[in-house]
Parts: structure tokens; C-alpha cells; sequence
């Protein structure tokens, strides 16, 4: 069994890539049912961000897996076999199981420490496991993650200020307004960087609106947030009354174009937070627009201030990942070791009637005497097994592993005579 990681995240892809890369719930279902029509792939996962969508597989031939998952990719972004193995990060065993705990822990995200991607990966599990496409395999490496991404935060400082790209917009706006109390904002989407954004936005004095396709969820987030709700109906009219629009919608279109767009005469400052694009305007002076992959000088003093930490954060990961196959090699013995025993209990009990029949044994000590028997292998086997346990997490497992299934399996008739350990017999 192998894991294989096929990412397009921010490090390797500008924002137009990834667009090419989203998903509907219902898109995503399919392609989640896709990947595992291949014999090769047995659980899939997808994980979309606003800054990545990555696949994650349990498989049993990496190159198999990686041609089923490029092509179909290839049909979805219309990008060629070689564009996106050029572009794409792809790893695989240890390397994607380290890349899935980077992520988890945040020191692989745009903002490094960021809070939202342990909701978005845990959300992503959940969404495959829900439908059969996930299970013991991934859902081992996910557990894991999360546990990883919990000695992250307990033994380094990089969640010490809780930081999302959200957030992050929020300093940037603060950096072109010099005073935001007055202005009045209109907040699109209901999710959670709308969330935060919102409680930003009032939090700061700003008059604050939600909208939203269905009004109820709308009016239910603006309770929570203590913000109005505004009728998405009147969206066209909203962009030029609004001093400040946030929008992250998950809407497969832009909802904000130029034929709605007029000229006022006050400055608009607009962010788009959304994958893909939920504002597709030209270029004009009286429009500030930012989207994702702007955001990147505030980014860049973020890593810079935490740098000591992210060093920290990685040295937890690698042990991590180290612990996480040692612990997939002890499950792999222990199914071994149970047959160990239960072909001991077998020889006890097979032994046990041999010597009633014979009648070495009188039958009124046939419970003490099996009980004996029996104490006496398991103090015989103890251990022989604690050290398979030991081994099963060192360089040698697979060859130790190997030998003891060859000597406690029974059909060797696939060894070719000449290579068996036994005479044959006449």
C-alpha cells in the first residue's frame, strides 16, 4: 500500500491555474468516484482551498495511480499530461504523508499559522469518508495529521496570534484607510472567512452588511456577527454605495462585473477571497482590488516573524512521519503475531485429544492439563513476539515480516521446488 499527493497550491501555481482546479460539491463527488475506478486506487480525498486543491490516494502502484489522476485532471483544467506533472507537486509515501502534516500544521499554508485549514482538511475527510471514498487508510493518515498539528501548536508559538487569509486582508485594508470608522462595508458569502471578516469589520467601527443568495443564512450569520443583512437582489447597486466589499463566495462565476460598475466619487477598496474569482472587473483608479495571491507583503513579514518557529514546526513533522510508519509497520506484524498464537492453540487442543484418545491423559484432567499446555506456549512465544513488535520498527521489518509469514504460512506451492527448504517426498 503506498500514499500518492497530487498538489496546485500557491507555491506552484499563480491564481489563474488553480481556478481551473475548483469544485462543486457535485463536481467533486464525481471526481472522488472517478479516482477510485481505478484498480489502483482504493480511498481518495480532495482538499480545495482559496490557495490550493490537492488529491490525496491510498494505492497500490504508484505510476498507475498518478496516469488515472493526471488524466482525468487533464479533462477537467485542459491542461496537458506534462503541464501538470511540470507544475503540480507530486509525492508519494513518506513524502506525501510529510506534506499532509505540513499542511495540517499550517507551515505549508500562504499564512503561515493560519486557523482555518485544520477545518478545511477535517472537512475534506469528512466529505469523502461520508461517501465511501475515504476510510482505514487515509482516515490513519489524517488522525495522524491532526495529531501532529497539535504538537505544532502545544510546542511552538506559530498559532500565538491566530493569523487567516481573512485576517491578513484586514491589516492590508487598515494600511490604505487611515481611519475606517464611518465607512461602510457589504460582506458577500456566508462561510467562515466571511465570518471573520465581518467581526473585523464591526470590531473597527465599520457599518457592517452580509449578503447572500439564501437570505435565511444570511440573516443568521448577521445575528451572530451583530451586522445587518442587505438584499443580494441589489447586488449591482451595492458596488457603487459600498466603501468596502469582501467577497468569497463559492460561486462557479464571477458575480461582480464591469457592466455593473460605475463611477463614484469615493475611493472602493474591494477584496476577492474567493477560488474561483468572484470579481472580474478592468483595471480603474477609483477601485482598489485585491485577490489571494496579492496579499503576499504581509505574508512575507508573517514568515519572516515566525521563521524560528516554522524551523521547529518542520523537526516536529519529521519525527512525525517517522512515528506514523513505525506505527503502520507494528500494525502490519500484529495480524501475524495473532496467527502465531492461534496456530499454537490449535496444536494445544490437537495434542490434548490425541493424548485422550491414547489415553496418556485421564479425561477428569483434561482442563488443567490443557490450561498448561496452553501457558506454556504463550511463555514460549512471549518473547519470540515482543521482539517481532521491536523489529517491526526498524530498518529490517519487511525481511523479518517476509520470513515469518513464509515459516507460519502453509501453502508454499507457489515456490518452485528446487528453492523449498524440505526434501520432497516420495
Amino acid at each position: 500500500m503506498h500514499y500518492l499527493t497530487v498538489s496546485f497550491s500557491h507555491k506552484n501555481s499563480d491564481i489563474a491555474t488553480r481556478e481551473k482546479y475548483t469544485y462543486s460539491d457535485e463536481e467533486k463527488d464525481a471526481c472522488l468516484k472517478r479516482l477510485i475506478q481505478s484498480p489502483s486506487i482504493s480511498e481518495a480525498m480532495m482538499l480545495a482551498t482559496c490557495n490550493r486543491m490537492e488529491i490525496y490516494v491510498a494505492c497500490s502502484d504508484i505510476e498507475d495511480a498518478l496516469n488515472h489522476i493526471v488524466t482525468l485532471l487533464t479533462f477537467k483544467g485542459g491542461m496537458s499530461i506534462e503541464e501538470i506533472k511540470q507544475t503540480a507537486k507530486i509525492v508519494d509515501d513518506s513524502s506525501a504523508i510529510q506534506h499532509l502534516f505540513a499542511v495540517a500544521s499550517s507551515i505549508d499554508s500562504m499564512v503561515v499559522g493560519e486557523t482555518q485549514i485544520a477545518g478545511q482538511l477535517k472537512d475534506a475527510f469528512r466529505f469523502a469518508h461520508d461517501r465511501g471514498y475515504a476510510s482505514k487508510k487515509l482516515s490513519r493518515a489524517v488522525s495522524h495529521a491532526f495529531k501532529t498539528a497539535a504538537k505544532v501548536r502545544n510546542f511552538t508559538d506559530i498559532s500565538s496570534k491566530p493569523v487567516s487569509v481573512a485576517s491578513v486582508a484586514m491589516d492590508q485594508i487598515k494600511q490604505k484607510v487611515e481611519n475606517l470608522s464611518g465607512k461602510k462595508a457589504l460582506v458577500i458569502g456566508v462561510g467562515e472567512m466571511s465570518e471573520i471578516c465581518a467581526k473585523h469589520l464591526t470590531s473597527d467601527g465599520v457599518d457592517t452588511y452580509i449578503t447572500n443568495r439564501t437570505r435565511q443564512k444570511a440573516e443568521s450569520l448577521a445575528c451572530d456577527c451583530g451586522v445587518k443583512v442587505y438584499d443580494y437582489g441589489e447586488l449591482d447597486k451595492a458596488v457603487n454605495e459600498f466603501d468596502i466589499i469582501f467577497t468569497a463566495t463559492s460561486a462557479s462565476y464571477p458575480i461582480i462585473t464591469d457592466d455593473m460598475v460605475e463611477t463614484v466619487d469615493f475611493q472602493r477598496f474591494w477584496f476577492d477571497l474567493a477560488i474561483p474569482r468572484d470579481i472580474e472587473i478592468t483595471s480603474r483608479d477609483d477601485i482598489y482590488l485585491f485577490v489571494v495571491d496579492d496579499i503576499k507583503e504581509i505574508v512575507d513579514t508573517n514568515k519572516s516573524e515566525r521563521q524560528q518557529y516554522v524551523r521547529q514546526a518542520h523537526g516536529i513533522v519529521g519525527r512525525s512521519v517517522v512515528e506514523f510508519f513505525e506505527w503502520l509497520d507494528a500494525l502490519n506484524v500484529e495480524p501475524l503475531i495473532k496467527e502465531i498464537y492461534q496456530k499454537a492453540d490449535a496444536a494445544v487442543e490437537a495434542e490434548m485429544q490425541r493424548a485422550l484418545k491414547k489415553g496418556f491423559l485421564p479425561k477428569e484432567y483434561e482442563a488443567q492439563a490443557q490450561k498448561m499446555a496452553q501457558q506454556a506456549m504463550k511463555r514460549f512465544l512471549h518473547d519470540m513476539t515482543k521482539k517481532m513488535r521491536q523489529a517491526s520498527s526498524g530498518a529490517k521489518t519487511d525481511s523479518i515480516t517476509g520470513a515469518m509469514q513464509y515459516i507460519v504460512n502453509e501453502a508454499h506451492d507457489n515456490i518452485p521446488d528446487k528453492y523449498k527448504h524440505f526434501a520432497k517426498k516420495d
